[in-house]
């Protein structure tokens, strides 16, 4: 048998000798980790998905999106986009509220859904959840000052083509009566029918114009930064999570009074054999 192991039965003898050691300890750590369980500050987590605003009249092979999803996370990373955050809510820079929001804010983009999920963590579940709602607003604030100009665009397009078409169905009025009128020569007429012709095309590309920008203004392709689902704050506390820190609490608080028990035999040993070598040497021969 090799001298230098620790086999379970030696542990075991080590264990009930030192006792004292291995619970006093087990009682210390135990206790530490119950008093840092009541001692710290509960967190709650807000989950909330925020989905990008678009712009539907957008110029073919651009991204309709009103900005990139990547560029918006990289925006909401900034300590300023932070801060505008918190002052909404009348929070100041230095506060604990607003030192947590900046700490814990995450998003998790979903580029295939065009969303991101957000993380939030606040004092208490109410305040998770204002948070939340603050930077989506903060957000829509942001994004409604960039699609202002292409928005308008679109929709003065849209006037533009709305009176064109009424210009040109009065202007087909007129010559589907020249045409079939009597009056006039023969040319006249053969003139008119042509020109009846061309304005039945532009008339038809003027409603299939029509038709695709108040399609693409509609809901489905034109909306704002929103949140498809109400944000989410589960009833658990996200910290200190009382589960997991006395599981971890439980299995320190073991391997340190083992530790203790196993080094304070060793000391005992060591004192033990120091105190049998100094009786041999002062022994008489």
């Amino acid at each position: 048998m090799d001298h230098d192991e620790i086999y379970l039965i030696d542990l075991w003898r080590i264990l009930s000798r030192e006792w004292r050691w291995f619970l006093a300890t087990l009682v210390l750590v135990l206790a530490g980790t119950y008093g840092l369980l009541h001692a710290a500050r509960s967190q709650w987590e807000a989950l909330a998905w925020i989905q990008i605003g678009q712009v539907g009249p957008a110029p073919a092979g651009q991204d309709p999106k009103v900005e990139p999803l990547l560029r918006v996370i990289e925006r909401m990373d900034t300590v300023g986009f932070q801060d505008q955050v918190t002052a909404s809510l009348g929070l100041s820079h230095d506060s604990v509220e607003a030192r947590l929001y900046r700490k814990s804010l995450k998003a998790d983009p979903q580029p295939y859904a065009n969303l991101f999920r957000l993380h939030i963590r606040a004092y208490s579940p109410t305040q998770a959840t204002a948070l939340a709602a603050a930077t989506l607003a903060t957000l829509q604030v942001v994004h409604r000052q960039i699609d202002a100009v292409p928005l308008q665009m679109a929709r003065k397009r849209l006037d533009d083509v709305e009176a064109e078409l009424r210009t040109a169905e009065g202007d087909r009025v007129h010559l589907q009566a020249e045409a079939s009128g009597g009056q006039g020569s023969d040319a006249t007429r053969a003139l008119s029918g042509v020109m009846l012709s061309g304005k039945n095309a532009d008339i038809r590309a003027l409603r299939q114009e029509d038709s695709d920008i108040r399609a693409r203004l509609a809901p489905n392709y034109t909306y704002e930064t929103s949140m498809p689902w109400p944000v989410y704050v589960p009833k658990e506390r996200a910290y200190p999570n009382t589960v997991l820190m006395l599981g971890m609490g439980g299995a320190a608080a073991l391997f340190l009074a083992g530790i203790i028990a196993i080094a304070r035999n060793a000391v005992r040993r060591r004192s033990t054999s120091f105190n049998q070598t100094r009786v041999k040497t002062h022994s008489p021969t």
